[in-house]
């Protein structure tokens, strides 16, 4: 007499079939439990896989995330240090770097950070040649260049968040400002994810309406209502 799985359950497939949308999220802090997380409420993958070097964290981030399975699509949710575990992603999300201090400049992280991609990098396309690399990871704009030198994968397949969150910050700000939603606002942060990024002014526009067109001095040094 077999298992209760064994009765319960009749295996059609002679083997476990391949993820057809993987997902990988190296590094789970912060940043890259709130990546993970966002990837399994929008239904994006039918693998996840976490990896990081912090093991005791890392299988508590992914017990967090199976508990929850119930309320989520996603069938497998799975950890490790070890880079097999991210075999056949399609997308890997790099968030895993060096902290940046209170007061600390992103640039100051980038040699301890090009060090780290210099081990995370050759294991990712040892197991998933085939994927596209996301990097969150500060300074963004550099730590985008080294994986694609390191990875050898066409520059269309390694992608950097770049200004992105702060595209999403700019128009909050002005919302809370206005007090209107923030979807009404639009405009965007150009430049390095940092110090020197530059809002566009001359964009910024409320349902259509350029703010420019009514405040001419808005973002200047002139500016009356201090919108800089």
């Amino acid at each position: 007499m077999g298992t209760i799985k064994d009765q319960l359950i009749l295996n059609v497939l002679k083997e476990e079939q391949t993820p057809h949308n993987k997902i990988t999220v190296v590094g789970v802090g912060a940043v890259g439990m709130a990546c993970a997380i966002s990837v399994l409420m929008k239904d994006l993958a039918d693998e996840l896989a976490l990896v990081d070097v912090i093991e005791d964290k890392l299988k508590g981030e992914m017990m967090d995330l199976q508990h929850g399975s119930l309320f989520l699509k996603t069938t497998k949710i799975i950890s490790s240090k070890d880079y097999a575990v991210t075999a056949n992603s399609k997308l890997v999300v790099i968030t895993a770097g060096a902290c940046q201090q209170e007061g600390e400049s992103r640039l100051n992280l980038v040699q301890c950070n090009v060090n780290i991609f210099k081990f995370i990098i050759p294991n990712i396309v040892k197991y998933s040649p085939n994927c596209k690399l996301l990097v969150v990871s500060n300074p963004v704009d550099i730590l985008t260049y080294v994986p694609w030198k390191l990875s050898g994968f066409p520059k269309n397949h390694v992608i950097g968040s770049g200004c992105n969150l702060d595209s999403a910050r700019f128009p909050y700000l002005m919302g809370e400002k206005l007090s209107i939603h923030s979807s009404s606002c639009h405009g965007w942060i150009l430049g390095e994810h940092g110090d020197s990024s530059v809002p566009v002014w001359s964009g910024m526009n409320v349902a259509g309406v350029s703010l420019k067109s009514l405040h001419p001095a808005l973002g200047t040094d002139s500016d009356s209502e201090k919108q800089k």
